[in-house]
């Protein structure tokens, strides 16, 4: 059971789309994922438009690549948090400081990946939630209920979120399409415990799953492989991406305001291999639960050069990419 490795194309749509893949190709990848921005894939073009469908196919055929996922991080983002300067890159000028029209702008960009993803034989969607409960994660200031979390304040905001999100789930369904949501800081599913409570307020929905994303979830302290563990049947989609943590007594684990790769930083991303995660735990429960959805590296690392780091990442994944054995090795019945 050897795994598609594929290559996110998020950290490369300063390049156009045909370039991207002549490079994942030339790197070793079996396919992409490919991010909703940039030149990579617009979503309303390739829901309505079967010509840019098939030239996308076509350059898809020309590198014979696989494409086994569309990544709407961004997007999906904005249905949540609405008219945040984050996002200006991404959103129509002309919506730029009106919340009401980012999101439904947002909204119905999901619905347009839905269809895409249709039309590109593509079953899964990655992307972020958003969160209207990121500012109340500490106790201070505190809220009118006096804690930062109280359970009517938290019911409020996961009402919120399946409002505005049950319409994308409903598209989601009627196209055979599932969400892989991204287990991220900034989003109102950042970690175990609120994993756990995201499942039940969606009451299981087979719309929404999890793509597994062990960087995400090391620099908070949470043994990654134990995740796959407890939520196995929830993993639809999985990355490979690095994180060293180090916390030096100075660095705290909030990133200090630092940018990313500063060496003072407690937390940086690092190229496959490179930092703390522990991928061989990753991949025998991956085989203990037989995980046989793509290895999608999500290359990040701003102290290495980005192409030999993405060709050294495929060559990492390729040799973490092991089978379960098909023999009981300690099985004497069968010694001679």
């Amino acid at each position: 059971m050897i795994r598609p490795i594929t290559l996110f194309s998020g950290q490369w749509t300063d390049l156009p789309f045909d370039k991207f893949c002549e490079k994942a190709k030339s790197f070793g990848y079996d396919g992409i994922e490919i991010a909703c921005w940039g030149d990579h894939l617009d979503l309303k073009k390739a829901a309505s438009d079967p010509k840019y469908i098939e030239e996308r196919k076509n350059i898809l055929k020309t590198y014979n690549l696989k494409v086994l996922a569309l990544g709407t991080h961004l997007i999906g983002q904005c249905i949540t948090d609405g008219a945040d300067s984050r996002f200006c890159s991404i959103v129509p000028s002309n919506l730029h400081g009106k919340p009401e029209d980012v999101r439904k702008w947002a909204i119905q960009e999901m619905k347009y990946a839905a269809v895409a993803a249709k039309n590109l034989g593509v079953k899964v969607i990655t992307g972020f939630i958003g969160n209207p409960l990121w500012s109340a994660w500490y106790s201070l200031p505190r809220l009118p209920l006096g804690a930062q979390a109280s359970e009517p304040v938290l019911a409020d905001a996961y009402a919120h979120v399946l409002k505005h999100w049950t319409p994308v789930f409903d598209e989601f369904d009627k196209n055979g399409v599932k969400l892989a949501l991204e287990i991220q800081a900034g989003g109102i599913t950042f970690d175990y415990y609120s994993a756990e409570r995201f499942l039940k307020e969606l009451k299981n929905r087979k719309t929404v799953g999890f793509n597994f994303d062990p960087s995400g979830l090391l620099w908070q302290g949470i043994i990654p492989h134990l995740f796959i563990r407890d939520f196995a049947r929830h993993i639809i989609h999985a990355r490979i991406k690095d994180i060293t943590v180090t916390l030096d007594g100075k660095a705290g684990i909030l990133g200090s305001f630092l940018p990313s790769g500063e060496v003072r930083r407690g937390w940086n991303f690092r190229s496959p291999g490179h930092g703390d995660v522990d991928f061989e735990n990753i991949i025998r429960e991956f085989n203990a639960v037989n995980y046989k959805g793509p290895l999608s590296v999500e290359w990040e690392d701003s102290s290495m050069n980005r192409e030999l780091g993405a060709k050294e990442a495929f060559e990492f994944t390729k040799s973490i990419n092991f089978s379960p054995s098909d023999t009981v090795s300690d099985d004497i019945s069968k010694a001679e």
